[in-house]
């Protein structure tokens, strides 16, 4: 694969529980466009494939970004009104001070392996987490895969400041990966599954930690005046995941072409990758305190915004 198709590659890909479309009445400007920010073959993806747009009451502009951080920069900054994106880099972003909130949240259905993992290559002499001291680690700053080097780390009982990590966007880290200039690299799936089958092996795996949360961000301006589009918009969103998890098949085909993947890897990626809804509750408040915990500890944020406060729990009612 090129280093051209590796870099569009999507961090994730989106899965929820199927529900239901729901019909609602919009009036006025604000309620004929939803601008939603994508990372490549997530979100636009099953909803075009799926056709679960069809007959929405207002228009969807998309716009495009190859990791989470980019997109939660568009939607902080006003640019988007909703960005789905890992729990790491929504808490990275809302404890910088951004002004985004969690209005939707998704969880894996099962521990699946190599979607989220710390990687060597496959001669190297890194066998565990404790063989990282002094090595070289790329992944992307506030990132799932920052969040997993965090967690091993601690887990081993090593300070953070005993590796040295270089912040990288995914492309430019698989090259440096593929180069030798660095010795690890912590990053998902599809980059897992495509470093993996050209070599690479798994030194911590987040089956071993369990593996992210995702969630449906928007702006918190957005939220009042698009409050209806919102909430169909996600009821919409399930229904494409639920029309995805029933066409596993159809939906790689789509998948390998939106983000320009081989089938083979399209398809493990969103087997590594099915998620259910989940409500929020004390203990999704509860892991996204530990994340705060763990960026805090590591001197990446202060961790002084009240992370109850950053989810908005009246599109669950």
């Amino acid at each position: 694969m090129s280093k051209k198709k590796v870099a569009i590659l999507s961090a994730a890909l989106v899965a929820v529980a199927g529900i239901g479309l729901a019909a609602a009445t919009f009036k006025g400007r604000d309620d004929t466009i939803l601008r939603v920010a994508n990372q490549k073959g997530q979100v636009k993806a099953m909803m075009l494939a799926s056709g679960a747009l069809k007959g929405a009451p207002y228009t969807v502009e998309w716009s495009e970004f190859p990791a989470a951080q980019p997109l939660l920069e568009a939607v902080g900054g006003g640019a988007a009104d909703l960005g789905l994106a890992a729990d790491g880099p929504f808490i990275f972003a809302y404890q910088s001070g951004s002004p985004v909130k969690a209005i939707a949240v998704q969880a894996p259905v099962n521990q699946a392996p190599e979607a989220l993992a710390i990687l060597v290559k496959n001669a190297s002499p890194v066998k565990s987490a404790q063989d990282l001291v002094g090595k070289s680690i790329a992944t992307t700053r506030g990132s799932i895969g920052h969040h997993l080097l965090l967690q091993a780390l601690e887990r081993a009982h090593i300070p953070a400041d005993k590796v040295r990590v270089t912040f990288l966007p995914p492309g430019d880290a698989k090259a440096a990966f593929d180069s030798g200039a660095i010795d690890a690299w912590a990053i998902w799936t599809p980059y897992t599954n495509v470093a993996i089958k050209e070599g690479a092996r798994t030194v911590v795996d987040a089956k071993d930690y369990g593996l992210p949360l995702y969630i449906d961000i928007a702006h918190a301006d957005s939220i009042a005046p698009k409050r209806a589009m919102l909430a169909d918009f996600l009821k919409r969103e399930a229904s494409a995941v639920a029309w995805a998890r029933a066409h596993p098949d159809e939906f790689a085909q789509v998948l390998a072409k939106e983000a320009g993947l081989p089938l083979d890897i399209a398809r493990a990626s969103f087997d590594r990758n099915n998620r259910v809804s989940r409500p929020i509750d004390g203990n999704i408040i509860a892991h996204e305190q530990a994340i705060t915990a763990r960026f805090r500890n590591a001197g990446l944020t202060d961790g002084e915004h009240d992370v109850k406060a950053a989810f908005d729990t009246s599109f669950g009612k």
